[in-house]
């Protein structure tokens, strides 16, 4: 007698419980690598202001400040400048005039840090170098009338930052970048 062969037919069906348990695993995966980029999200604070008062009279490109403009200088010391608490900044960016330089000293001698001078004519580089080197940190930028809106603007995504007048020197801008979602913007009045 012969016997017939039986043929099995393999049946495919396990493959979607498979299918199903990797994308449970994929899905877990990306859920929690989401989670923890939130939650290790983290925000950059650069505080932009214009130099200090300048002294006119002393007949010079490159004026010094007047005691108004020293006296401002050390109130921004007094402000970011306690390094033990909460608030003190980590870097500070200035350009290369007299009276930026002398707007920072104060903060940059309290804090025990050096001053970083970068040409003033990049405003936009200058934002970047700020939040790719300080990522997380807290940055003091001193610029000028005409380049304190264009970093701000560059920092804060906005297009409607408003210019700065010859006599305004208290104006000073806090804007918060973080790594993920929109920037915030404070403008205040020291």
């Amino acid at each position: 007698m012969t016997k017939d062969p039986v043929t099995f037919q393999r049946r495919p069906f396990l493959t979607p419980i498979w299918l199903t348990a990797l994308a449970a695993v994929l899905g877990l995966s990306l859920a929690v690598f989401a989670a923890w980029e939130w939650g290790t999200a983290s925000c950059t604070t650069i505080i932009v202001i214009r130099y200090a008062e300048k002294d006119l009279s002393a007949g010079t490109s490159d004026p010094p400040l007047t005691p108004a403009g020293q006296a401002r200088a050390e109130q921004l010391a007094q402000m970011f400048g306690d390094a033990k608490n909460l608030g003190h900044v980590d870097a500070i960016y200035t350009s290369p005039a007299l009276r930026n330089r002398l707007t920072a000293a104060p903060l940059a001698k309290r804090l025990g840090i050096a001053a970083t001078v970068v040409p003033a004519d990049d405003p936009k580089g200058l934002a970047r170098k700020a939040l790719r080197e300080h990522a997380g940190g807290r940055v003091l930028i001193v610029g000028h009338s005409d380049t304190v809106p264009q970093i701000v603007a560059a920092l804060s995504g906005s297009s409607a930052v408003p210019e700065i007048g010859d006599e305004e020197y208290g104006t000073l801008y806090i804007v918060t970048v973080p790594r993920i979602g929109d920037a915030n913007l404070l403008r205040l009045h020291y």
